[in-house]
C-alpha cells in the first residue's frame, strides 16, 4: 500500500476526510469542477474560470462506498462513488490511498470504531463543503442527502455499516449522529454473523443505544437474528439484565417467541445461570417455566445443567410441579442433574416434596442407575450418597408388586382395547348388514305393492267383465235370464264388492308416495286385507255363478266346487290369521323385554330395535 503523498501545493492525505489545497494556494485556485457518481449518476460543473499557468492544480477526492479504494488526484474534480469497485480521478498527478482495516473499512468506519465523533462530523461536513456552490434548490438538497446517505450506509466486507460498528463498540454519540442519515434498510441489514444493529447492541449490553434505536424505529424489536433469535433472546443469552428489562417494557410478548430449536429466552438465561433475568421473565409469565423446546426440555432442565442453585430455586418457586416434568427421553430434572454431576442441585431437588427419587426414564433407568454408570469422582460419590439416603434404588430393585400391578393394568388395558376394537368392527358389520337388510326389505315392499297392484287390476277386470257376461245369458232387453234367482243376486252383490275393493286398492297404490318404509308397510297391511276381501268376494261370486251354470241336474258339481273353494280359502285365511295374532303377541313380548334392557349400550339397543321392527317381520300384515 502506497503511503499518501503531498505535493508542493500543500495538499494532505485522506486520513481525516476530503483532501483540499493548502491555504497559500486555495485563494488562487479557480472554482473546481465537481463530478459526483452515485450508481452511475454524474453531475458536472465546469470551472467558472480557466486556471492560470502559474496556479497549482487543486487535488480531487475520490470517495468509494464499496470499501475497496479511495484515490486522490491532482485533477480539479471530486468523484464520489458508492457503486464501483475502483475509481480513478483524471489528472496529471494521482495519489492512491488503500482503504485500511481488517475488513476494508472506509474512513467513516474507522472513525466510528474509534468513537471519534469529531472525525465523523468532519467527514460528513466536508461532503457539505465540497457540494456548496455546485447547485441550488431542491435538487441540491436531494443530491446532498443522497450522497451523505450513501457514505453513511456503506458496508465493508463483512456487511457492517459505520452505524453497526459504533453500536457494537457502544459509542452512543456516534450512533446518534449516524442515525440521522441511516435508512430502514441499513438498520435491518444483517452482517455475516446474522446480527443487525439492534441485536448487536443488545448482545453487547448497550442499554442506551438499544433505547435510542427503539425510539428511532420501534419495529426493530420484531427483527430476528441467528436461528430466528429475538433481541430479547440475544440479550438474555449474554446476561444483560438492563437490556432485558428494557425490551420487556417495550414488548412483553417477546417472551412467547423462541428460536428454531424451540428454546425461548428463559431457557438460555437459565442455562447460563442469570438469576435476575430468570426472575424478570417469570415475573411477566410464571407459566413460562412449563414451556418446552423441541426436545421436550423445560427451563429447569436447562438450569440443572448449569451450576446456579438460585436459578433452580426461582424456577421451582414459580411452579413446583415442573420438577417432575420429563423431556422426550423421559429425563426429569433429577436425572439431568445426576448425569451432569451437579451435587448441590441434586441435594436441592431431593428436598422438594414433588420429587420422585425413583422416577424412570424411557430406557428404564433411575437416577441411582445413572450415577452408578458415571466415572468415579467426588461429585458422583456425593450424589450417590444423597440418593441412597433418600431411598433411591436401582430399576430392577423397585417394588415387584407395583410392577406386577402395572403389568396387570397394562394387560387389562390391552384386552379392553382389543375388545373395544372388535366391538367397533362388529358394530360396523352389523350396521352394514342392517343397511343391506333395509334395502332388501324396501325392495320386498316395492315388489309386494307392485304385485298387489297387478292382482287388483286383474280382479277389477274380471269383475267388471263378469257383469256383462252373466251366467245363463241375457234376454233381448239385456236383462239377465236368471235375474230372479237367489244365486244370481249373491253373484251380483259379491262381484260388485270384489270390483270396488280392487279399484280401491288400485287407487291407493297409484296415490302412494314411495320412500317412507314405515308408511309403505302400513299401507301394505291395509291393502293386503282389502285384497283378502276381494279374494273372498270373488270366490263367493264364482261359487254362486256355478249354481246358475250347472243347473239342478248337476247341482252336486256346484256343491263340490263350494266345498273345494271353501276349504282352500278357509285354510289360507285361517293360517294367515294365526300368524297375525302370533306376530302381534311376539312384538308385545319384545317390547316389554326392551323396556327392561334400557341400561344396555346404545349401539346394541339400536341393533336390537332394528331387528325387532324391520328384520324379523318378513311379511307385511
Amino acid at each position: 500500500m502506497m503511503a499518501p503523498q503531498t505535493d508542493k501545493g500543500g495538499e494532505r492525505d485522506l486520513e481525516s476526510g476530503l483532501a483540499r489545497g493548502s491555504p497559500s494556494h486555495r485563494s488562487s485556485s479557480p472554482i473546481r469542477a465537481l463530478s459526483l457518481s452515485l450508481s452511475g449518476k454524474r453531475m458536472d460543473r465546469e470551472a467558472a474560470a480557466s486556471p492560470s499557468a502559474s496556479a497549482p492544480a487543486t487535488p480531487a477526492l475520490v470517495l468509494s462506498n464499496s470499501g475497496k479504494r479511495m484515490d486522490q488526484a491532482a485533477s480539479p474534480s471530486l468523484v464520489l462513488s458508492n457503486s464501483g469497485k475502483r475509481m480513478d480521478s483524471l489528472g496529471k498527478k494521482k495519489y492512491v490511498k488503500q482503504v485500511t482495516g481488517r475488513h476494508n473499512d472506509t474512513e467513516l468506519h474507522l472513525a466510528a470504531q474509534r468513537g471519534d465523533l469529531a472525525a465523523v462530523r468532519q467527514i460528513l461536513g466536508e461532503i457539505d463543503a465540497q457540494m456548496t456552490g455546485t447547485a441550488m434548490g431542491a435538487d441540491f438538497d436531494a443530491d446532498l442527502a443522497e450522497i451523505r446517505a450513501a457514505v453513511v450506509n456503506d458496508v465493508n466486507e463483512v456487511e457492517e455499516t459505520p452505524l453497526f460498528t459504533a453500536a457494537e463498540k457502544g459509542f452512543l454519540d456516534v450512533v446518534v449522529e449516524l442515525l440521522k442519515y441511516s435508512d430502514r434498510e441499513s438498520l435491518t441489514r444483517k452482517n455475516r454473523s446474522g446480527f443487525d444493529v439492534l441485536h448487536v447492541a443488545a448482545r453487547q449490553g448497550h442499554q442506551a443505544i438499544v433505547q435510542i434505536l427503539l425510539d428511532h424505529d420501534p419495529t426493530l424489536i420484531k427483527t430476528f437474528g441467528q436461528s430466528n433469535a429475538t433481541p430479547l433472546i440475544t440479550a438474555a443469552t449474554r446476561g444483560h439484565t438492563e437490556v432485558v428489562n428494557l425490551l420487556l417494557e417495550q414488548d412483553a410478548s417477546l417472551i412467547e417467541l423462541s428460536k428454531n430449536n424451540g428454546k425461548n429466552a428463559l431457557h438460555f438465561a437459565a442455562r447460563q445461570g442469570y438469576v435476575e433475568i430468570v426472575k424478570a421473565l417469570l415475573g411477566k409469565d410464571p407459566q413460562l417455566a412449563r414451556r418446552t423446546d423441541k426436545k421436550g426440555q423445560t427451563a429447569l432442565h436447562m438450569a440443572v445443567k448449569g451450576t446456579s442453585s438460585e436459578v433452580v430455586k426461582a424456577l421451582v418457586d414459580a411452579d413446583p410441579a415442573i420438577v417432575m416434568l420429563p423431556d422426550r427421553a423421559g429425563n426429569t430434572a433429577l436425572h439431568v442433574a445426576t448425569r451432569k454431576k451437579r451435587a448441590e442441585i441434586v441435594n436441592l431437588l431431593l428436598l422438594l416434596p414433588d420429587t420422585n427419587v425413583n422416577a424412570l426414564t424411557r430406557d428404564h433407568k433411575t437416577a441411582f442407575d445413572i450415577v452408578e454408570g458415571l466415572p468415579l469422582s467426588e461429585e458422583s460419590a456425593d450424589i450417590k450418597e444423597c440418593l441412597s439416603r433418600c431411598g433411591a434404588c436401582r430399576a430392577n430393585e423397585l417394588n415387584q408388586p407395583r410392577d406386577e400391578l402395572r403389568k396387570t393394568v397394562t394387560e387389562i388395558k390391552q384386552d379392553v382395547h382389543i375388545q373395544l376394537e372388535q366391538t367397533r368392527k362388529t358394530n360396523k358389520n352389523v350396521h352394514g348388514i342392517a343397511k343391506e337388510l333395509r334395502k332388501l326389505h324396501r325392495e320386498g315392499i316395492n315388489n309386494a305393492t307392485n304385485s298387489v297392484t297387478v292382482v287388483a287390476v286383474l280382479f277389477a277386470t274380471v269383475a267388471f267383465a263378469a257383469i256383462f257376461t252373466v251366467p245363463g245369458g241375457t234376454q233381448d232387453t239385456g236383462v239377465a235370464v236368471v235375474v230372479q234367482k237367489g244365486s244370481f243376486k249373491v253373484f251380483f252383490i259379491f262381484n260388485a264388492i270384489a270390483l270396488f275393493t280392487s279399484l280401491a286398492v288400485v287407487v291407493v297404490q297409484i296415490t302412494l308416495v314411495r320412500g317412507e318404509t314405515k308408511a309403505e308397510r302400513r299401507v301394505v297391511e291395509i291393502i293386503n286385507k282389502l285384497m283378502w276381501l276381494a279374494s273372498v268376494c270373488t270366490t263367493v261370486a264364482f261359487i254362486a255363478s256355478s249354481y246358475i251354470v250347472v243347473g239342478r241336474h248337476f247341482q252336486w258339481a256346484a256343491i263340490l266346487v263350494t266345498l273345494i273353494g271353501g276349504v282352500i280359502m278357509a285354510g289360507v285365511l285361517g293360517t294367515m290369521t294365526f300368524y297375525v295374532v302370533k306376530s302381534k303377541r311376539t312384538r308385545s313380548i319384545r317390547k316389554r323385554e326392551k323396556s327392561m334392557r334400557r341400561s344396555a349400550s346404545s349401539s346394541w339397543h339400536h341393533n336390537s330395535e332394528l331387528s325387532d321392527s324391520e328384520i324379523d317381520r318378513i311379511y307385511a300384515i
